[in-house]
């Protein structure tokens, strides 16, 4: 137990980032997914083929790949963040196209009937979305969201192997410097995220018993 009492507080520090990079990565994604939810949805072919070709891309390339894009990419255009907003940018968008297809089953568990309502009244299709149906969608879609933050917050042990002091980050140093208690560390690191995922996974229920008593 020694390398974890002796070295807490780099401990607490390594998963004080990961949490912020679950919090900034997340918030990324969260706005690119509605917006390529919309495009998905929307009734302007370019708009729907724009949404398609994104989720293909990112859904379906490995987020090593894009971390290394933007890790070694971004200065060759002469854009260099830090670290920390290199990672944040690659999983934001990888986990961007997750979370619109999460979303657009959540628009399209809508009935019909309601968006048609809300254009004879004169809404856009903008306002029938940010109005109507978006809030309907995200209350649907709360498990699956739940899962595709969860899985980020595992996502993101891979910024270890850039920099990033995160809570793997500071597992590899323990275990370099105390080899005769790898098992105790790996168990100490595991619980904390098991604990950052139990935290998702209560919040994400106490928001759908929440909006379900409210229907």
């Amino acid at each position: 137990m020694d390398a974890l009492t002796e070295n807490w507080d780099l401990v607490l520090d390594g998963f004080v980032k990961t949490l912020q990079l679950l919090v900034g990565a997340g918030a990324l994604a969260l706005v690119i997914g509605t917006l390529v939810a919309l495009f998905r949805v929307s009734p302007v072919p370019v708009l729907r083929g724009t949404g398609t070709v994104y989720v293909t891309i990112f859904r379906n390339s490995p987020l090593l790949v894009l971390l290394l894009i933007t890790y070694y990419g971004l200065p060759q255009l002469g854009i260099n963040p830090s670290f920390y907003w290199k990672v944040v940018l690659a999983m934001g968008l990888y986990t961007g196209a997750f979370v619109a297809e999460s979303l657009r089953s959540g628009i399209n568990g809508i009935p019909l009937g309601q968006a048609e309502a809300s254009r004879s009244l004169g809404f856009t299709f903008g306002q029938t979305m940010t109005q109507v149906v978006l809030p309907q969608s995200f209350r649907n879609v709360v498990p699956p969201l739940a899962s595709v933050f969860i899985a980020l917050t595992k996502n993101t042990s891979l910024a270890s192997s850039f920099g990033v002091a995160e809570a793997t980050f500071r597992m590899k140093g323990l275990n370099n410097d105390y080899a005769t208690e790898r098992v105790v560390i790996f168990l100490g690191i595991a619980l904390g995220y098991v604990i950052i995922v139990e935290a998702i996974s209560f919040g994400a229920a106490m928001l759908e018993r929440r909006w379900r008593a409210e229907r």
